[in-house]
């Protein structure tokens, strides 16, 4: 479907194959080919790293979900054997309670579990499409062609979690410039960690004025958290700063690329912007997060103890590389897993992860791709790309997979 490149799979100082692995050429929706084709050999392959270290690549999505829930393994990024990205921040301004195993994960997390929860989130529906045909409008009344990423995609999520945290939109390029910093695998350790620094200093400067001034945010919750000694400050700017990141970035992303490949599938498209049944709405939004796959690091992990697993023995230390993208693409789960179909039950998908560190805000990720996806296609039917596929600059550098523009007409 393009002419991307498909550059060869390096070698880690290890010696082994090197993860990350490159994408696919041909289709930009589907993960590394090299990466299925271990999918195929095998439910467990060791790849190298960037130090040198060889952890476990798990494939198939049967022994990703059992490793996901497997208490023997943690999301402590301290812990000797952790496959790091990259090196880790001597002051730990890059550490959150994502990256923490029970309990101290799980006293964090209740911290902002209440904002999240699905009768709540449920409640934004007028805020949301609100936000979402304000956007339309402009979009209708202005110039075209127009990049939806920069006049759609990004400002809706970043509208929303503003909202909900307690967060200046004003501050919206500030935010977003730095998590772009962050979420690039391509960023040098002291840059990632200066925009890091960046967003802890805006957070906890925040935090102050909600101890100060509480109003009725997450963030102002956090406060009095912080006010009743359950929290230090420094805990909650963090907190606000992985929240604030995971609110816009990853359903941002969604949007953009969600809306390409429905174009590059105008079938799908018809189904959807033609439908006035709500679980088809709900249906498409599930096979797109399982298609797309938008998170491609891989959830990091270690194991504690020697684990038995699909004639494997993963040793205490060794390192777990479980990378959705392709276990939501293993046939075993998702018969004809490489053919987008809104139709199908995909609700098993484990784009959010699974067990204990699954995504907190995946109620409100689908609420708002459920409101976007009914609304936008209904609203601009004739809506088509404004270039050619291969024109496209897609995320490549990326832990979050997506477009960095999608030039649109109608």
């Amino acid at each position: 479907m393009t002419d991307t490149v498909d550059l060869p799979v390096g070698e880690s100082p290890s010696g082994m194959p090197e993860f990350p692995m490159n994408r696919a050429a041909g289709c930009p929706f589907d993960p590394p080919p090299t990466a299925m084709a271990q999918q195929k050999k095998a439910p467990l392959t060791k790849v190298g790293l960037w130090d040198g270290s060889t952890p476990w690549l798990v494939t198939r999505y049967a022994e990703q979900r059992a490793l996901l829930a497997d208490p023997r393994v943690s999301s402590d990024i301290t812990r000797p054997g952790y496959p790091n990205q990259g090196p880790v921040s001597p002051d730990g301004a890059s550490l959150s309670f994502i990256l923490k195993d029970d309990p101290e994960h799980a006293r964090l997390r209740r911290m902002v579990t209440a904002p999240f929860a699905i009768k709540r989130v449920r409640a934004m529906r007028p805020a949301i499409q609100k936000i979402v045909d304000e956007l339309i409008d402009g979009m209708l009344a202005g110039p075209k062609p127009v990049d939806l990423v920069d006049a759609f995609a990004l400002p809706m999520p970043s509208l929303v979690i503003c909202e909900l945290l307690g967060v200046p939109y004003t501050d919206h390029d500030f935010f977003q410039d730095n998590s772009k910093i962050v979420i690039n695998r391509d960023t040098e350790p002291e840059q990632r960690l200066t925009a890091i620094r960046a967003l802890n200093a805006y957070l906890d400067e925040l935090m102050g004025e909600k101890l100060a001034a509480p109003a009725d945010d997450l963030l102002s919750g956090l406060a009095e958290r912080v006010r009743e000694g359950q929290l230090t400050q420094q805990e909650a700017a963090q907190m606000g700063v992985l929240l604030l990141i995971a609110g816009h970035e990853t359903t941002a992303n969604m949007i953009a690329l969600g809306t390409l490949a429905l174009l590059e599938h105008p079938d799908q498209l018809a189904l959807l912007r033609d439908t006035d049944d709500p679980a088809l709405v709900t249906s498409a939004v599930e096979e797109l997060l399982r298609y797309l796959n938008i998170v491609h690091n891989g959830r990091r992990r270690v194991a504690l103890e020697d684990i038995d697993i699909a004639g494997e023995r993963i040793r205490a230390g060794d390192g777990l590389i479980i990378a959705n993208d392709i276990a939501n693409r293993d046939p075993d789960a998702f018969p004809e897993p490489d053919r987008l179909d809104i139709e199908r039950d995909s609700r098993h998908h484990i784009a959010f992860g699974f067990g204990v560190h699954q995504c907190l805000g995946q109620p409100l990720a689908r609420l708002e791709l459920q409101i976007v996806y009914s609304t936008l296609y209904r609203r601009i039917p004739t809506l088509q790309l404004a270039t050619t596929l291969d024109q496209i600059p897609f995320k490549h550098d990326g832990s979050v997979y997506g477009v960095y523009e999608l030039p649109v007409t109608w």
